[in-house]
This record gives structure tokens, C-alpha cells and sequence, in this order.
């Protein structure tokens, strides 16, 4: 098996070069194996014509698309280090992830181009922009990136067309860098490394027994690692195929399962509780699919029944981290093996469960999740600090999980500790709650927490002191955090109170925050 993303294209492509690898929403375009590798090469000279070198970190702000695709696979495959920015970040999350990340050249989408724009430009070094359209083809990279000196070296182009390239990356690469939210509200760089990502596709193809005539529907977006691994990577390790749709849409989904002949599909819980409420697909819609596969935040058990019974559909839970390449755990694929409420066994590596120590304790006993494997993260980028509090002495990664593991070796995870709210999959800083309700005159006092959804799995709550004297309805309040944190991580709740719960030290109790008295 390949050890490097480039390594990963390179052998489909010698292998089978006509087979096709990504088709677009409409099927109009196509990618095969062999015009993804001679794509990645000729994007892989265009950078270096540029002044790139391989190393060095582009950054993406572009929804999905086979042309967002196309830029992010060529780059790694050349040996450059991709960040897919986050796209429901707010501008100044998004500026400090451009400045951060050391990014010497940005690839964004039109309808986003102002907006980057704006934001280098408080950016006190050089940073290229390139603007391309998500579902452009190859014609289209290649012009975008096209240099004066490039022209003129095309007259000494291969026969074939493909431009030479830089030499495969090394297997410890730095490929992926992708920021995920933390307890303080400042995103954090999760390195990852060619061989990460191969190990990974690897695992997930081998754990789902995924072969060359599977095709998997691709709705999550590539700026999330469970997109990004999953539905782009994977296949590239088993030879199958993806779909790639621009978002996911609860009325056409059925219909785009069936149209494109898809045989799995990967979602994450919240797709699964806006399923539920839509209508049963005709049952020869659904006979080709042989299993769903759930992750980024927990299932609760009574959508997994409830979605198993209404489309005839088995549920794979796993569970994962942006700094395990997504998933490291998983239920078996035989149905009769899972274990609803579970987030099924090791991965791809090792787990357990260790306790304050971090020594390892019991089957039964609840602790830290910890995980060792080839697919575990290489650390956070320009942050030591965070990097040594994430791995134990030993070696293993503390994944701020509160879990179990039964005599079975099924582990089940019982909390966070970290306070980390998780909405729809994506990680949510309360601090940032916070901070954005504490902005407004009235407002004294302030805390946020998940509390329970039905469709994103958590919502936000907020409790709010206001100051003594001063009046101010819920409505108006939630159209200040708008301004300040858009709709996605502004509370959907707001109980007004006269004091929050808070421990010895003065923290406060967020846990506490879900009883509170309006």
C-alpha cells in the first residue's frame, strides 16, 4: 500500500488510468485516475514556476467542487502542505488562520475573493491570490496559475502534455494543515503528514471492506477532515469512486444516491436527524447502498433505530479527531457485530482508556480515551505548548474524551473533557460565546454550553446577568451576536438569570448552566 498521498494517485493512475475516480454533481465532468495524476503534475509545475516550493503552505477557501478537488490533491501530491479553510468561520477566525498558518499563496473561490482580499491586506507579509471557480476543469487550473515564464517553458513540454513536477514528498511531509477549535477560542494547526493520510485511507477502505466498484456520495465539505480523509481520501486506497456534490440537501439526497449509483454513503448525525424527517425514498432507490457511516459526533440511539428501520439502511458509527485523520474507531461492518451507543473498536491503531495518571485502567472504567497510531498527528503547528499537553510521556494521544471500553473491546464515550460544544460536527469554543455576549452594555455576566439537538446533535444555550436596572429581550440579543459570530454559533437559547453557577476557584460551572432558572 502507498505511503504518501502522491504515492496513493500515482498507483491507481499506472494501474487503472481510464477508471473513473470523481464525477461532478451532474455527472457533466469527470476525473479519472490517469487525468488526476497528470493534473497533480501540471499543477505541481505551475506552483514551482511561481516561485513555490514544495513545503511550502497554500490555503483554500473554496466550497466543494471538482475543481476544489483537483487543487487540493495536486498540491499534495507535488509535495506542497494544503489548509482548507473553515468557510463558516468568522473574519477574523478566517484572517487568523491565513496569518497563522504562514500561507504563501491562497486559492479562493469568486463570491469569496473580496473578502480575502480584505483580509490580507491586514496581513503584514505578501500572500498571493488566486480566484477560480469550485467546478471549473483542468483548462481552467491551468490558466489561473499560469506565469509569463511558464508560457514560454510550455514550448519544451512533454509530448504527452504533462509538465514535469517536483519529486514525490517524503513520507513525513507536513500535508494537511487544518485548524480545529480549542477551550480558548484560538483555532489550532493540526499538522498532519503524507503517511497520516495514507495510513488513514488505508484503514478506512480495509475496516469497511471499500473496493474499486464502491462509490460513495460526497455532501460534507472538503474544509472538514471528516470530507477531507473519507469521501476524497479513501478512495484513492481501495480505487473506488466519489461523487462531489456542492452541499447537502435533505430533498435531493435520495435522489442523488440513486442517480449516481453511490453503494455507501458518509454523513454525520445531523444529516442522519434531517433524513428522518423527510420522505421514505422508493425501496429500489436505496438497493444498491450497503451501508451508512456515521461520525463526527455521537449518533444518539434512538436516530440509529429509528433511520435503520425507515430506510432499510445498516449504520456504521465510528469516531475520530482532525488529529487522527477522522476516524480511529469503528463498528464492524457485519450488522450483527455492532453495538448501538458504541463508537465500535480501535482503527487504523491502538486504543485505550487511561485515568489522571495516564496509566492504563480496566475494561469498565471510565477514563481519558488515548490513541497511538500511524494515523495520530505529527502536533500543532507553532505551538509547542499544546503539543506537549496533547501526548502523554509515552507517546499516546490524549483525546480529551471521558469513555470506557467494554471486555469486547467496543469503547463508549460518556463526555468531553474539554468543554468543547460540538454542533453539527463542527467544534464550537463556549469562550467565544462568551466573549461575543459580554460585547453588549447590558450584559454583566454570560456563559454558553451545548445542550441537546435533535438535528445538530448540540445547540448552543446561553446564560445571561444583565446589569442592574437595565432591560433587554432575548431576540435583540441574539441579533448582536449575529453581527459578531454569525447565525451558525449564535445561541439559539437565551435564559436570562440572576448569577451563574460557580465552583471555589470562581470557574464556572457550565454543566450547571442546563438547569438554570430563567
Amino acid at each position: 500500500m502507498a505511503s504518501t498521498v502522491h504515492g496513493l494517485i500515482e498507483r491507481q493512475a499506472a494501474a487503472r488510468p481510464d477508471a473513473v475516480y470523481a464525477l461532478s454533481a451532474d455527472a457533466s465532468q469527470t476525473i479519472t485516475f490517469g487525468t488526476l495524476r497528470d493534473d497533480s503534475r501540471t499543477l505541481g509545475a505551475a506552483l514551482t514556476g511561481r516561485g513555490l516550493r514544495p513545503g511550502d503552505t497554500l490555503s483554500f477557501v473554496m466550497p466543494n467542487g471538482l475543481q476544489t478537488l483537483r487543487l487540493l490533491l495536486g498540491a499534495m501530491h507535488a509535495g506542497f502542505c494544503v489548509n482548507p479553510v473553515n468557510l463558516l468561520s468568522q473574519a477574523d477566525a478566517m484572517r487568523y488562520v491565513l496569518e497563522h498558518s504562514d500561507c504563501r499563496l491562497v486559492v479562493a473561490a469568486p463570491e469569496w475573493a473580496d473578502r480575502v482580499r480584505a483580509l490580507l491586506a491586514a496581513i503584514d507579509r505578501a500572500i498571493d491570490l488566486v480566484v477560480l471557480e469550485p467546478d471549473g476543469d483542468a483548462a481552467a487550473m491551468r490558466a489561473a496559475f499560469a506565469t509569463t515564464a511558464q508560457a514560454e517553458a510550455e514550448t519544451d513540454a512533454p509530448a504527452n502534455g504533462v509538465s514535469p513536477t517536483p519529486g514525490a514528498p517524503a513520507d513525513d511531509a507536513i500535508a494537511l494543515l487544518m485548524y480545529t477549535s480549542g477551550t480558548t477560542g484560538v483555532p489550532k494547526g493540526v499538522m498532519l503528514t503524507q503517511s497520516n493520510l495514507a495510513a488513514n485511507a488505508a484503514a478506512i477502505s480495509i475496516e469497511h471492506e471499500l473496493g474499486e466498484s464502491d462509490r460513495v456520495l460526497g455532501v460534507l465539505p472538503l474544509y472538514h477532515i471528516n470530507a477531507f480523509a473519507v469521501t476524497m481520501l479513501a478512495p484513492l486506497a481501495h480505487g473506488g469512486s466519489v461523487v462531489m456534490e456542492p452541499r447537502f440537501s435533505a430533498a435531493q439526497f435520495w435522489s442523488q444516491v440513486g442517480a449516481r449509483r453511490c453503494t455507501w454513503i458518509n454523513v454525520v448525525p445531523t444529516i442522519i436527524s434531517y433524513l428522518l424527517e423527510g420522505e421514505t425514498p422508493a425501496s429500489a432507490g436505496l438497493a444498491g447502498i450497503r451501508f451508512c457511516r456515521s461520525a463526527s459526533a455521537a449518533l444518539p440511539p434512538e436516530h440509529h433505530r429509528a433511520f435503520e428501520a425507515k430506510f432499510g439502511i445498516g449504520i456504521i458509527e465510528t469516531m475520530g479527531l482532525t488529529e487522527t485523520v477522522a476516524p480511529a474507531f469503528s463498528n464492524p461492518l457485519a450488522p450483527d457485530r455492532r453495538k448501538i451507543g458504541s463508537v465500535g473498536r480501535a482503527s487504523g491503531g491502538e486504543a485505550r482508556v487511561i485515568d489522571a495518571e495516564l496509566l492504563p485502567v480496566p475494561d469498565g472504567t471510565t477514563g481519558e480515551i488515548a490513541i497511538r497510531g500511524p494515523q495520530v498527528m505529527r502536533g500543532y503547528y507553532k505551538n509547542e505548548a499544546a503539543t506537549n499537553a496533547s501526548f502523554a510521556p509515552d507517546g499516546w494521544l490524549r483525546t480529551g474524551d471521558l469513555g470506557h471500553r467494554d471486555a469486547d473491546g467496543f469503547f463508549f464515550i460518556t463526555g468531553r473533557i474539554k468543554e468543547l460544544i460540538i454542533k453539527g460536527g463542527e467544534n464550537i469554543a463556549p469562550r467565544e460565546i462568551d466573549e461575543a455576549l459580554l460585547a453588549h452594555p447590558a450584559v454583566l455576566d454570560a456563559a454558553a454550553v451545548g445542550m441537546p439537538d435533535r438535528h445538530y446533535g448540540q445547540e448552543i444555550l446561553a446564560c445571561v446577568v444583565l446589569r442592574e436596572g437595565v432591560t433587554l429581550d432575548g431576540e435583540e440579543l441574539r441579533a448582536f451576536c449575529v453581527e459578531r459570530l454569525g447565525r451558525f454559533k449564535t445561541p439559539k437559547v437565551i435564559r436570562f438569570v440572576s448569577a451563574l453557577p460557580r465552583g471555589p476557584s470562581g470557574k464556572v460551572q457550565r454543566l450547571k448552566l442546563l438547569d438554570a432558572d430563567g
